[in-house]
């Protein structure tokens, strides 16, 4: 049997059951999208009788109704001071970028180039990145690369990462590398090594064309890591193209947050 006990953290004057909310959906069988269909709550006031909790009659759930238990809820989360690379934190996301910088990487190809100059099967070497955006949620973590150096703002055009096994619709592919147990601006690290410091075994379907000029994303890493070239030429990137509205056009971050808000 699946246990459903709840454990509340102490407080002064102790915690009592006041109120339920119950949530309705459209029925997950008649919608191809559960997550668009319906939603409705309503919230009840409980009574004690005989010792027993009981659910009394309720009425439709108001914005009022959340601002009050929002507001009441967030009186036990702790204030916290952020780094200056964060731009969004949130219970649900967490979205910071990397400056451009050099470090060591870690390739092991599973197909490298027959004429490769510097990449073999399992070579480690130091190169260039371009400056990054990473945008961590409770589904995974997507990364994008910066046209910019400097902090992005809403109006940011997002670029697609040459890191290799993102997919590409921006995702980190994990595969076998270690999953962050927390959302938290904390596990920030956790997620930066994730993606620098795990060995690259291959692009991900299409990620070789996400570039320009000539040669693909491998070829791209070798000849930086056969020059030990000491910047990324940003301008090889493509842009993250995305649908809004019913035009495509180049994703910026504010497009994308806002979308992640209403998902």
């Amino acid at each position: 049997m699946v246990d459903h006990s709840t454990y509340f953290e102490p407080t002064a004057g102790g915690l009592t059951l006041t109120n339920a909310i119950l949530l309705y959906r459209q029925d997950a069988s008649r919608t191809a999208r559960p997550e668009a269909g319906a939603a409705f709550a309503s919230i009840h006031d409980v009574s004690q009788k005989g010792g027993k909790p009981t659910i009394g009659t309720g009425a439709p759930m108001s914005e009022a109704h959340l601002r009050q238990w929002v507001k009441m809820l967030g009186q036990h989360v702790k204030p916290e001071i952020l780094p200056e690379r964060v731009l969004v934190a949130h219970a649900d996301l967490i979205a910071w970028w990397v400056p451009a910088h050099s470090r060591t990487a870690y390739f092991h190809l599973s197909q490298p180039p027959k004429d490769a100059k510097a990449l073999g099967q399992r070579t480690t070497v130091r190169v260039p990145y371009p400056p990054h955006l990473f945008v961590a949620t409770r589904g995974g973590l997507a990364v994008y690369a910066l046209p910019k150096d400097e902090r992005p703002t809403a109006e940011t055009q997002l670029l697609h990462s040459p890191i290799l096994n993102v997919f590409l619709d921006g995702q980190l592919c994990w595969g076998n590398i270690a999953k962050p147990r927390t959302l938290t601006v904390a596990a920030i690290p956790e997620y930066e090594r994730a993606v620098f410091d795990s060995w690259s075994t291959h692009p991900n379907h299409g990620q070789e064309s996400t570039v320009k000029g000539k040669g693909g994303l491998t070829r791209l890493w070798d000849d930086l890591a056969a020059t030990q070239a000491k910047r990324f030429p940003v301008a090889r990137l493509k842009p993250f193209m995305a649908y809004t509205g019913h035009a495509r056009a180049t994703l910026t971050f504010g497009v994308l947050v806002a979308g992640i808000g209403r998902a």
